[in-house]
Parts: structure tokens; sequence; C-alpha cells
């Protein structure tokens, strides 16, 4: 697997730790010093230049040391805050030093003063480590570097490098155009732009390979490394303009994340979507069958909201493909709202407001009423409906509710048995209802003629779930006498034009689908969707997917993971664990989840085991994803 007599040469600032250690010290020996800004900002520009080989390293060293004023006494604080900034990708493969440490070395225009304790936690010893060394006075303060070491002069590492005459492929792996040069002067093999903590498009652009973590080098050279797939090249696709947190939240975490700020149609999906792991959508993309079948690396659907009707759950389901939503997160902007137009319409502000700005004045009391002691309906009584029923009741209406499962009602509201029960007692029926097909219509002509008479609709659900033509009817008749409607049967998939039969109806408040779309609300679900789609690529996690079998798992304990998707027919499990005997695994832990189409099996041993099982898994009959997590 690891070719013979290979030599890895690291390089330490910016590359090993997250920092350049100068710059650190400088914060440290600087404390005070009313002009701190300035002298960090000039080392660190000083800094880039020397790295990218605009001035020679000699110059660049020597005017930062006259910037430090550091002392010997400074390098002790200075060691035990680096041992803080090691690259957090390095410091997640430690074993790989360890147990390659006769064959890595450090090469830096650094100092051995700050760089010998750090690495030698990593098993690099001293002799293996090139680097400068601080010259000082009598009293201990840092006055300059020795000038005959070559890492102090203009090219050193190429010197440096060519005298260690070292046997095998060397591959350098560093952040700068300094590293790249003994590359370039034909003494290295391999260049590895290291670029985790800076990218330094001089050093990049010349590479052999952009390694943005450690996890990507030990990838490309088939070495043992902390995680089975560098996360970097999980490729996650974001449409329809999410929050700008869900794309930190993912990339933070490493994955190589596109944003595209609006939705698009099926046929481009179906393009954009090869060879992407991770599809983040709202409500307006649809992710058909087709778009599913075009996409060979999907592992995962976020939704950004809480409907799912846009995405062919069933058949993502039969693919391997879990799907996550929000249920949660905008609860309270759509509760907010509902209270809202629940005043609103009983005050008839949209109809003052609009008199108004048309010019006119009409001062009156006649169709206001206060909200206490009138009858609210609530359809749907779920997360959104019980928070609504606890506000409602502290505004002093009465609540009733209705919803197909048996739920408990909270404080004094009233259960109704019959959703005609419901609208005959009710002023104001609001509806929160989900998007199950079968709820089409679920408000029609019948069910407005069973309303009492002037009583308000709102519909903060799904657009589909009112007929909107029986709707501007009773508007019309003043059967209804005002409504509030955020969503429509049918909604563009961009902001422009739109048309809807409710439009210039008297107390009829019309918003684009805005029920969730707080600020609030948005930071929240990029919290929430994304921690759901890291916890199942990191872990294999399903818990709260919308169309797989839910399984919370234990952290992994120094083990690797199986996870393995099957369609459920029966003998799959006796196939698998077949294998595991055949191949005497040593397991640790295995978890089994399954629903009527489809069976999860996670598996959890030991790290040594013969690779060959990983085929075998693969062949396993019916299975539809295999992986490995470790």
């Amino acid at each position: 697997m690891v070719e013979a007599g290979r030599k890895y040469v690291f390089d330490f600032d910016s590359t090993l730790t997250r920092v350049e250690a100068l710059d650190v010290l400088a914060e440290r020996t600087l404390e005070g010093n009313s002009n701190k800004d300035e002298i960090i900002k000039k080392i660190q520009e000083i800094t880039n230049l020397g790295i990218d080989g605009d001035i020679s390293f000699t110059e660049s060293l020597e005017r930062r040391i006259k910037l430090l004023h550091a002392h010997r006494d400074d390098l002790g604080p200075l060691v035990e805050e680096l041992r803080h900034k090691i690259s957090k990708s390095i410091a997640s493969n430690k074993e790989f030093f360890e147990k390659f440490s006769d064959d890595i070395y450090v090469i830096s225009c650094g100092f051995k003063e700050f760089i010998d304790p750090i690495v030698k936690e990593y098993n690099i010893p001293s002799d293996r480590v090139y680097a400068n060394t601080f010259e000082f006075d009598k009293e201990g303060n840092i006055v300059g570097f020795d000038s005959e070491n070559v890492l102090s002069q203009h090219n050193g590492k190429i010197q440096c490098l060519k005298d260690m005459n070292l046997d095998g492929e060397v591959q350098v792996i560093g952040d700068g155009y300094s590293d790249y040069v003994m590359r370039e002067a034909g003494i290295a093999d391999k260049f590895f732009a290291y670029t985790e903590n800076v990218h330094r498009e001089k050093a990049a652009k010349n590479a052999d390979y952009i390694t943005p973590n450690m996890d990507e080098f030990l990838f490309v050279n088939d070495l043992p490394r902390n995680i089975s797939y560098p996360k970097n090249r999980i490729k996650i696709l974001l449409l329809e303009n999410v929050h700008p947190d869900a794309f930190k939240n993912l990339s933070d975490d490493g994955f190589s994340v596109e944003l595209v700020k609006h939705s698009i149609d099926e046929d481009e999906l179906i393009e954009k979507i090869k060879g992407v792991h991770v599809l983040g959508i709202r409500s307006k993309t649809q992710v058909t069958q087709k778009v599913l079948d075009a996409a060979d690396k999907l592992l995962v659907v976020g939704a950004f909201c809480i409907g799912t009707t846009q995405i062919d759950l069933l058949h993502a389901k039969r693919n391997g493909v879990v799907v996550f939503n929000a249920p949660y997160s905008n609860t309270r902007s759509v509760v907010e709202l509902a209270i809202g137009q629940i005043i609103m319409l009983m005050r008839s502000v949209f109809s003052r407001s609009s008199e108004i700005h048309s010019g006119q004045w009409q001062k009156t009391a006649e169709g206001s009423r206060e909200v206490r002691g009138k009858n609210l309906g609530i359809v749907g009584y779920g997360n959104i409906g019980k928070q609504l029923s606890i506000l409602a009741e502290a505004l002093g209406m009465r609540v009733y509710y209705y919803d197909v499962d048996d739920k408990l009602s909270m404080g004094n509201a009233k259960k109704c048995n019959t959703l005609e029960d419901l609208l005959n007692v009710s002023d104001v029926v609001t509806l929160h209802i989900d998007d199950n097909k079968a709820n089409k219509d679920f408000i029609g002509e019948r069910e407005i003629s069973q309303m009492r008479n002037g009583a308000m609709l709102i519909n903060l659900s799904r657009g589909f779930v009112v007929d909107i033509e029986a709707l501007a009817k009773g508007l019309k008749s003043g059967k209804i006498g005002g409504a509030a409607i955020d969503v429509y049967p049918e909604e563009p998939r961009s902001n422009g034009e739109f048309y809807t039969p409710l439009q210039g109806l008297n107390n009829v408040i019309l918003t684009p689908h805005v029920g969730g779309s707080t600020e609030e609300a948005q930071r929240d679900i990029a919290d929430f969707v994304p921690n759901k789609i890291m916890d199942y690529i990191n872990s294999g996690n399903t818990v709260d997917a919308v169309n797989f079998p839910n399984i919370r798992l234990p952290k992994q304990q120094n083990a690797h993971r199986f996870l393995h998707i099957h369609k459920n027919v029966p003998g799959i499990m006796a196939k698998i664990n077949e294998v595991c005997a055949k191949y005497v695994l040593n397991i640790s832990g295995q978890f089994l989840s399954t629903d009527s189409e489809v069976g999860y099996v996670i598996t959890d041993l030991d790290k040594e085991y013969n690779k060959d099982v990983i085929k075998a898994f693969r062949k396993v009959e019916n299975t539809i994803k295999f992986r490995v997590l470790y």
C-alpha cells in the first residue's frame, strides 16, 4: 500500500500549525504598545513577502526580528500557545506522524526553539527538524539569528533539502511558494500546497496537488488516516439562497459547498446533481424521480423548510438517499404571524391602511372587534397549532382545535370531534395541516358554508389545502369576513409577477409564502438541517429523517463503521452475518432498523480486518448503498 522509501517534508508555520509563530510572538511581546496593531500588520506583510519570494528571506527575517522586541522568556508561553493552535486535521491524524516518524522531516524558516517542543509531541525528533536558531544578548533579548544557517538565506530550503540527500520519493507539504521552490529545483518529487489555514495563490497554482487538509494528503497517498474519505471531496449543493450560516457550518466542517441563490428546473438539476453528495433545497426545487436517478453519488437531501412534497420521498428511500427537514425551526415565526393576522383581520387594519394609502380617511368602529373572548379554531394541532393555542389563550381567546390524530390539549383548549364542529363555533379558523396529498381542497365550498357568517380564515400551511375559487366566492358574498393567505396552489419559482383571484378583495391580507421567513427562523434552520446532514455523513445517524428508518448510533470508539442500506427482503441480515463470519470480523456493535421498503444495518468492528470484506458487503444481493466510516 505504501511505497518504500517515500519521505515527507513538512513546513511548520500555517501548515503543521494554524498560525505564523512570529505573528503570535508579536501579539505577546507588543502587548501594551500603542502601535501594536500597526506593527503586527507590518510583520504580517513582511512575512507574506518572504513566503511568496517577493523579498529575500534573509531580509524578511531581519526586518521581523527588529520589530518583535522579544526575549528568551517569551518563548515558553509561545510554545504553550502554539500547542493549542495545531492545524485541526494535523491533530486528528496524529497517528500517522507517530507511525511514519522515521520518514517525516520538518524544514522551516521558523526557529527550532519553538518548533522542536511542538513536533516532539508528534514523534518527530529534533535531529529531523531543520530550522533557524535565535541569537540572544546577555540580557536574553532576541537580537538576531544564526546567519550561517542556510535556512536564514534566500532559497535556503533548496540547499537544506539538497544537503539532506534523502533517498526515495520526496514529497513536500507546505503553504508557501518558498516550499514549492524545492520541487521547482528538482530535488523534491511532488509539492502539495497545504491550504487548510491559508490559500496562497502563488503556491497553489504551481502545486502538483492542492490539499485543503491532512486527510486529503493521506487519501491521495493511500496512507492510514483518521477518516475514511476526505470531507473536501464531499460536494454539497445548496439552492434557493439558504441562509449563509448553512454554508458556513458545512464549510467549517470541511465539506466543499456550492451556493446557488435561486431554484433550478428539472433538466438543469439533472445535469448539476451529478457528482453531488448532498443537496440542500427549500420549497421550490423539485427533486423528482428523474433527478434522483441522475444523482450518481447522492447520499442526503436537506430540506431547509418544513414541507417535503417537493421531494419524491419514496424513490429517494429506494435509492438509499436520506431526507431531513426542519420541522421545528420556524414554528415561532409562523405562530407570531398568525397572531398578527388574527388581530389585523378582526380590526380590519388592512382595509383601513389601504384607504389611507389611497388618500381616504375612513375612521369607523364598524367591523372592528377585539380578539378577547372570541373563538379561535385551530385545524392541525401539531407544533405550530399548540404554540398558537397557548399564545391565543394568553390574549383572552377561547381555543378550539381539530386534528385527525388524538392530541392532548394545551391549557383550556377544547377538542372538536369533527371539522364541522370546529367550523360551526369559530370566529377565526386557522389552518396548520401537513402536506399529505389527501388534504387537497381540505377547505372548499362545503366547508366554507359550514363556517360562521363573517368568520375569518387564515392559511399558513399548504397552498393546495384551500379551494381559492371557493374562498373568493365566500369573500365576495360576505359569508367570509376576511382572510389571510400566505400559501397558494401554484407559486412562482422566483420573485416577479403573480396573480391570484383573491387580489383586490376587501379585508384580505396576501403574503408571498413568508410565514417561516424570519431572520431568526432561517438562522435556526441553517443550524438544524446542516447538523442533521453532518451527523449522517460523519456517523450514520438518521434521527429525524423523514423517509428513512430512524436510528441513533453510539459514538464510534476506536472502530471502523460499516453502513449497509438494502431492500427489506428476507435473508439479508443472515447474508451480512455470513460475510462477517467468513472474514472473521471482530464486531463490537451491530444495529438494525427497517421499514416496509429498506433496511439499514450498521456494524462497528475493530480496525484490523481484511479489506476484501468491503467488496463482499457490496456484493450482497439487494444492496442499495454501502459505505465505510472511520
